[in-house]
């Protein structure tokens, strides 16, 4: 496979059929962390075939595919309250990390939040995923102070306003 730019990759409405190609997105793109991570928050990160169907029963979860149906990414998001959105579970396969699949991904949850009166979105990362956050930050999210337990790791919520 040539690995070109994200120019070839529709944007689409995750299926349930796409459930072993999003586990295995998730599982690759996070398993350079798996050892920083809990073994808890690892699993709930990577999902398991049980909760995935879950996931995308309670959120609206986009998949980036070629044109032979490759799965390349995957995004999930969901309205979280009247005009706050939120975002999980952004993973890109390594031999497509760096060639736009992430900003296609994000660029899509976030043009799906918009008409729905979205004022604020929110996502939630560890420390430890640096490149993650540089991501983030320069697509406008910021820290906004608050943190939560992750299964015993610190989670940082980072928030764009629209």
């Amino acid at each position: 496979m040539a690995a070109s730019d994200a120019a070839s990759h529709g944007i689409r409405r995750a299926a349930l059929g796409d459930a072993a190609a999003i586990l295995e997105c998730l599982r690759l793109a996070f398993e350079p962390y798996r050892q920083y991570y809990t073994p808890e928050a690892f699993a709930d990160t990577i999902l398991t075939p049980e909760a995935l169907p879950e996931r995308m029963s309670n959120m609206t979860v986009l998949v980036a595919a070629s044109p032979s149906g490759e799965i390349s990414g995957t995004i999930a998001f969901r309205m979280s309250s009247a005009q706050e959105g939120h975002l999980r579970g952004m993973a890109v396969r390594p031999e497509w990390q760096g060639k736009g699949i992430a900003e296609t991904l994000l660029r899509a949850a976030e043009s799906e939040l918009r008409p729905l009166n979205c004022k604020r979105i929110t996502l939630d990362t560890t420390a430890l995923l640096e490149r993650a956050v540089r991501f983030y930050k320069k697509r406008g999210y910021r820290r906004s102070g608050a943190t939560a337990n992750f299964f015993g790791m610190p989670l940082f919520e980072h928030e764009k306003l629209l």
